[in-house]
């Protein structure tokens, strides 16, 4: 794994490991990480990263309903 160097303003105190984790959910989101690598990201388990999504507005499961109807329709 590559590091990267993040300067956040002092300001954000105890927040800086929210943006690491605002930063994993939205690469899981946008699909440029796996769940797995993206909670490695954030130092967490799966689990707990999982569970902490919905408080990035990220659903775990970022499936299109067209892709699922699609799917339903051919089994």
């Amino acid at each position: 794994m590559t590091t990267i160097t993040l300067q956040v303003p002092d300001s954000l105190g105890e927040q800086q490991y929210d943006t690491v984790r605002f930063i994993a959910a939205k690469l899981y989101e946008s699909g440029k990480l796996s769940l797995g690598q993206a909670a490695e990201m954030a130092s967490l388990s799966k689990r707990t990263f999982a569970e902490l999504l919905s408080d990035y507005d990220v659903a775990l499961l970022n499936y299109p309903v067209s892709e699922m109807l699609s799917d339903a329709d051919s089994i």
